[in-house]
C-alpha cells in the first residue's frame, strides 16, 4: 500500500481527491491537513509516503511545508495546485518537490505520479515540463551527445524520446504498444544506463544533449 495524505485548505477538494483515492487498491489515505503547518505535524505524526500538497494556504503555505518535509524525512511531496505559475514551479522544484500537477489534470495523472513517486520516480506535468527543460537549459549548450546514450537500447532511447515528451508511462505504453510493466522496466534501466536520478532529469540530460528539439 503507498501510504499518502492529503494537503489542501479548502474542504470540498480534500473530500473530492479522498474520494478518488479511497477506490484505488494500492494506495491509502491516512490523513488530511488544511494548512502547512497541520502538514507538518501530519507527517510527523503518520510518515506517509507521498504528500499531495497545495500551495496557497493559509499560516504556512505549501512551498515552505515541503521544504521543511523534505529536509527532515524521507516523504516524498507532488504539489497540486491550481496555478500554474513558473515561480511556484522552480521553488517547489528547488523546495526538493518529486511532482508538480495541476489541478485540473485528469484523475488518471495524478495515480500515475502518485505510483510513480512511490517508485522513487518524479513526474511533471506535461504543460510545464518544457519550462523545466529551458531553465535547466539557461547557460548550457545542447548538440553534443553524451557516450552515456550509446548504451541505450532502440527501445530503451525510444521510451526516453516520449518521457521527454512528457508522457505517462500508461501513455508510452499505448503509443509504443508494450505493457506498462515493461515501460516501467525501459524507464529504470534508461536512468541508471544515463546516470540520472528520475524523469525530470532524464528530460533535461534529453534536451541538453540534443535528443529532442525544443
Amino acid at each position: 500500500m503507498i501510504r499518502v495524505a492529503l494537503v489542501d485548505d479548502q474542504v470540498l477538494i480534500r473530500r473530492a481527491f479522498s474520494l478518488m483515492l479511497s477506490i484505488e487498491e494500492d494506495i491509502e489515505l491516512v490523513g488530511e491537513a488544511g494548512d502547512g503547518d497541520e502538514a507538518i505535524a501530519l507527517v510527523a505524526a503518520e510518515g506517509p509516503e507521498i504528500v499531495l500538497m497545495d500551495i496557497e494556504m493559509p499560516r504556512r503555505n505549501g512551498l515552505d511545508a515541503t521544504r521543511i518535509i523534505r529536509a527532515s524525512g524521507s516523504t516524498q511531496v507532488i504539489i497540486l495546485t491550481t496555478f500554474d505559475r513558473d515561480d511556484y514551479l522552480f521553488e517547489a522544484l528547488e523546495a526538493g518537490a518529486a511532482g508538480f500537477l495541476l489541478k485540473n489534470s485528469e484523475p488518471e495523472r495524478l495515480l500515475e505520479a502518485i505510483r510513480t513517486v512511490a517508485e522513487g520516480g518524479a513526474l511533471l506535468a506535461p504543460e510545464v515540463t518544457r519550462r523545466v527543460i529551458t531553465q535547466a537549459l539557461h547557460g548550457h549548450r545542447a548538440g553534443s551527445t553524451d557516450q552515456a546514450v550509446e548504451r541505450l537500447t532502440e527501445r530503451e532511447f525510444d521510451v526516453l524520446r516520449e518521457v521527454a515528451a512528457g508522457l505517462s508511462n500508461a501513455e508510452i505504453a499505448a503509443r509504443l504498444v508494450v505493457s506498462e510493466a515493461t515501460v516501467k522496466t525501459h524507464v529504470s534501466s534508461m536512468l541508471g544506463k544515463l546516470g540520472v536520478r528520475d524523469r525530470v532529469q532524464a528530460v533535461i540530460y534529453a534536451y541538453e544533449n540534443g535528443l529532442v528539439v525544443r
